[in-house]
């Protein structure tokens, strides 16, 4: 899955080099996202999509940097991202179905 699919300005584009490429536009998306939400709301907020956003983005990078690049460092720095970010998303859902309960 290494083969080059084509070239961008000398940089040989790889399968792995897209999946690299969609998570990391997905991971920066997530402080438009948020941005985005505290403006609407004029207050900080970090809404459920950034969480999400963070999760896939992350995944994605840990497997480009797994599988296509074999670069442990790229692996760690973003394996823990995606823990947080599953964490707060497991938060939240607690919390909103506590919410629901009551």
């Amino acid at each position: 899955m290494n083969e080059v699919l084509f070239h961008i300005h000398s940089i040989g584009v790889t399968p792995w080099k897209l999946v690299g490429y969609l998570g990391l536009l997905l991971f920066t998306s997530r402080w438009f996202v948020q941005m985005y939400a505290t403006r609407k709301l004029k207050r900080v907020h970090m809404p459920r999509a950034f969480w999400w956003l963070s999760v896939c983005g992350s995944v994605m990078l840990v497997s480009y940097f797994t599988f296509g690049k074999n670069d442990s460092v790229g692996i760690l720095s973003n394996a823990f991202p995606a823990f947080v970010s599953v964490y707060n998303l497991v938060v939240d859902y607690r919390h909103r179905r506590e919410r629901l309960d009551s």
